[in-house]
């Protein structure tokens, strides 16, 4: 197992005053509300009112998280109902997809990922209906809940058949990545015809969403997927690359379809908002940049980094993508950064890596700050539009300090929450409620719920979650991350 770099855990700092006292220390600016109020009272507990009067009813949101455990035709099993009954009893107002779903076999990350298909609409709606159900058993009402699914296809991290296997899809060759991934130099490239065929698949799947219950879906462009990777296909020819609008006409398409066949779906786009290089492990098992240049002395692949400064974000054309999804009428947008693929820290800061990972190259409050503080400058620049941000599990007992501070401050307008929705669902409950936070549940970033998957396991929470680890699974991950 990799062990932890030596940044002070966050456990460590018992009272307020210590942990902004570090915060000083390493001229970080994250804001911090000593004091966290109970609903009503409380910015986290305020209604979100859209221009057309549908209201949603608090500010926390459930990102999707998969669990690797659905069936290989693509549907729920009983793992994958209990984790959506505990985004119902969360009570989180917005969930963001539960987790991603295929809108074509060969376009899932993994043999077990749901998949939004003719064949799979009755038990897809079972399972947004146990949610539903959970809900209003805690609550009382679902008339604030709002629930979308997300839409995917995985591009060149496709695994539809094996999960030890790669079958990409890719758009343009990408050096450093298909180095990674021992992809050939000369592997085929979709071409225009696919990709048309494709946008056909999404539009389908969205009506088959709206038919089962879903408000929304979200066109997913995030964490090195195929759509994410159309906002980088600098390179690629033809009608789907080289300029904006050809780089976003995957997208448009897909809207104009959607608004065609059903007019009443909302729409959002959870996007990576900025990329960096690959990362590696160094001698010293810390994280470390690919250096990687073209011709013109510039790294070519970054949707929303600065070509020139590899590792630097520049969010001009992030700006100009959310100014694109305001005009095309979508008014909710998730900012996420990067991938877990091959530069994790910057899109889920944590304290220990999972097992085929890297030590954190940064102290990872800093990549919660740089989270933080892009959704505020792209909140600001492109007004209109619901945002929700990322990486707040990383902030465990103080999470709901800074969550009311940057929601109070008008940051952001919803705080998601991804990893800690596995290990303490119960959390944005707690905090509107007024209780203590229990404590032995907080994420502490163990990153178990990744390397289990990636050794081939159902994802979940096996170091706090006592039904994860009396599965078998937990004697299986032990093993592999305390090899011989």
């Amino acid at each position: 197992m990799v062990m932890a770099k030596p940044y002070p855990r966050l456990v460590r700092f018992k009272t307020a005053d210590s942990f902004l006292e570090y915060l000083r220390s390493l001229q970080i600016d994250l804001p911090f509300d000593r004091e966290v109020a109970r609903a009503p009272e409380s910015p986290l507990a305020r209604p979100y009112r859209f221009e057309d009067g549908r209201t949603i009813g608090n500010r926390f949101c459930i990102q999707p998280m998969e669990g690797w455990d659905g069936t290989y035709d693509g549907k729920p099993t009983d793992l994958t109902f209990r984790r959506w009954r505990h985004f119902g009893l969360s009570g989180a107002k917005l969930i963001w997809g539960g987790e991603a779903a295929a809108v074509r076999p060969d376009g899932r990350a993994n043999p077990n990922q749901l998949m939004i298909i003719n064949q799979t609409m009755t038990e897809m709606e079972k399972l947004r209906l146990a949610l539903v159900d959970e809900h209003k058993a805690h609550f009382g009402t679902e008339e604030d809940l709002m629930i979308g699914l997300q839409l995917t296809h995985s591009g060149r991290f496709c695994r539809p058949n094996d999960k030890k296997k790669l079958e990409p899809k890719i758009l343009y060759h990408h050096p450093p990545i298909e180095a990674i991934y021992n992809t050939p130099p000369d592997w085929p490239v979709m071409t225009d015809g696919e990709i048309d065929d494709l946008i056909g698949d999404y539009v389908l799947a969205a009506r088959l969403a709206s038919d089962i219950g879903f408000e929304f879906v979200d066109i997913k462009h995030c964490h090195g997927y195929l759509g994410h990777e159309f906002l980088s296909a600098y390179s690629r020819p033809g009608r789907y690359g080289g300029s904006f609008e050809n780089r976003t006409r995957f997208l448009r398409e897909i809207v104009d379809g959607i608004r065609r066949d059903c007019p009443g779906l909302r729409i959002g786009v959870r996007v990576s908002a900025f990329d960096f290089p690959p990362f590696h492990r160094g001698e010293d098992g810390a994280g470390r940049m690919t250096e990687y240049r073209n011709e013109n002395g510039q790294y070519p692949f970054a949707f929303g980094g600065d070509p020139r400064h590899p590792g630097q974000p520049n969010a001009e054309e992030t700006v100009e993508f959310l100014a694109l999804l305001k005009d095309l009428g979508i008014r909710l947008v998730n900012i996420t950064v990067g991938s877990p693929y091959y530069n994790p820290h910057t899109m889920r800061p944590a304290y220990y890596p999972p097992s085929d990972g890297y030590l954190p190259p940064e102290d990872p409050l800093a990549g919660v700050v740089r989270h933080i503080h892009l959704c505020a400058e792209l909140k600001n620049r492109v007004s209109g539009i619901a945002i929700v941000g990322s990486a707040y599990t990383y902030l465990q007992e103080w999470l709901p300090n800074v969550a009311q501070a940057v929601v109070r401050e008008g940051m952001v307008d919803f705080v998601g929450l991804g990893r800690m929705a596995l290990a303490y669902p119960e959390m944005p409950a707690d905090v509107l409620a007024g209780r203590p936070l229990a404590r032995t549940r907080i994420c502490r970033t163990f990153s178990d719920c990744t390397t289990a998957p990636r050794s081939g396991l159902v994802s979940g929470c096996y170091p706090l979650d006592e039904f994860y680890k009396q599965r078998p699974e937990y004697e299986q991950l032990k093993r592999i991350k305390t090899p011989g």
